[in-house]
């Protein structure tokens, strides 16, 4: 796809898995298109001139140190519609009632907290813990998201980075997480009905069906903006490693807030939620709507997070 230079957004901008830059034309190529479907093409299609058409001075980097930034997406304020309906197949019970949410404007991260911006946050003076500079364990690499952590954690980050940058960074909300990874679709995935092998990473499944052959192909986190981002222009809301959110574990939405704020009323506040599913888990624990959660002391190889910013 040939784009004018003068049209042409930041590489962060654009899936950095098939951006190239040619010397007299700024183009979008395929590196290995034979992976690619032809409606898989036009999603990557779609997805790219949604990012052109947005306006790009509302999204910001966040420099944390003289070599590591990160990206914070703009999230316009709009209303949708929350949890698993009727005709996801594959939903739970604790994913109902499906709600209306008004969500108010924020800002979220391009894709889930490296390495190597956990490393440069963990340098800073402490607040309330300590930060292991180097968590993960077994699956190391500065792009790879940061794993092994756990929602303490999670928050000691938020607030070092609070305070280096006087800006008021948080966990997202359960409702804000939603919203953001369905970027306007209502179907189980931003993708669609399905999630493909060339869309995410997850445990693979010939088909998404409840009896579908299970068939391990990267059994190990990937380094982030692996894969096409959704239209809103964030990167593996799907798979790789399920996110901390600030809200307490309900087991449904009865009595959920119909505004975007995280739920910290009542509920189990020992228990926190985590979203998105992982590189160990099939689609169906990777759907926009499916929910869990953990202790807040609980570090696992498929958790980790990304953080938020208010307005």
């Amino acid at each position: 796809i040939l784009i004018d230079d003068a049209r042409m957004p930041n590489e962060d901008e654009l899936p950095g898995f098939w951006l190239k830059k040619l010397p007299a034309r700024q183009a979008v190529v395929m590196k290995d298109d034979s992976i690619l479907k032809p409606y898989q093409v036009e999603r990557l299609i779609e997805s790219i001139y949604k990012q052109l058409d947005k306006p790009q001075t509302n999204n910001f980097q966040e420099k944390l140190d003289q070599k590591v930034s990160l990206g914070m997406v703009y999230i316009k304020e709009n209303s949708f519609w929350m949890g698993a309906h009727d005709e996801d197949l594959e939903s739970y019970k604790k994913e109902s009632p499906y709600h209306r949410v008004k969500v108010s404007t924020f800002w979220m991260s391009r894709h889930p907290v490296t390495q190597c911006q956990w490393n440069a946050v963990s340098l800073l003076d402490s607040i309330d813990l300590e930060l292991k500079p180097d968590p993960s364990l077994h699956f190391k690499g500065d792009n790879l998201p940061v794993i092994n952590i756990n929602w303490h954690e999670a928050i000691e980050f938020c607030k070092r980075l609070s305070r280096y940058t006087k800006r008021s960074y948080r966990l997202p909300s359960e409702a804000e997480w939603e919203y953001a990874c369905r970027a306007g679709e209502k179907t189980p995935f931003y993708s669609g009905k399905t999630l493909g092998r060339s869309e995410a990473n997850y445990r693979h499944e010939d088909t998404y069906t409840i009896n579908g052959k299970v068939i391990p192909i990267s059994a190990k986190p990937t380094s982030v903006r692996s894969f096409y981002p959704n239209s809103f222009g964030l990167y593996d809301m799907h798979g790789n490693v399920f996110e901390w959110c600030q809200d307490h574990w309900h087991e449904s939405y009865e009595g959920a807030p119909i505004d975007s704020r995280a739920w910290i009323e009542d509920g189990n506040e020992k228990y926190r939620i985590i979203r998105g599913g992982s590189w160990n888990n099939s689609p169906r624990f990777c759907r926009s709507a499916y929910r869990n959660a953990l202790l807040t002391n609980d570090r696992y190889l498929t958790v980790g997070f990304r953080v938020a910013c208010s307005s």
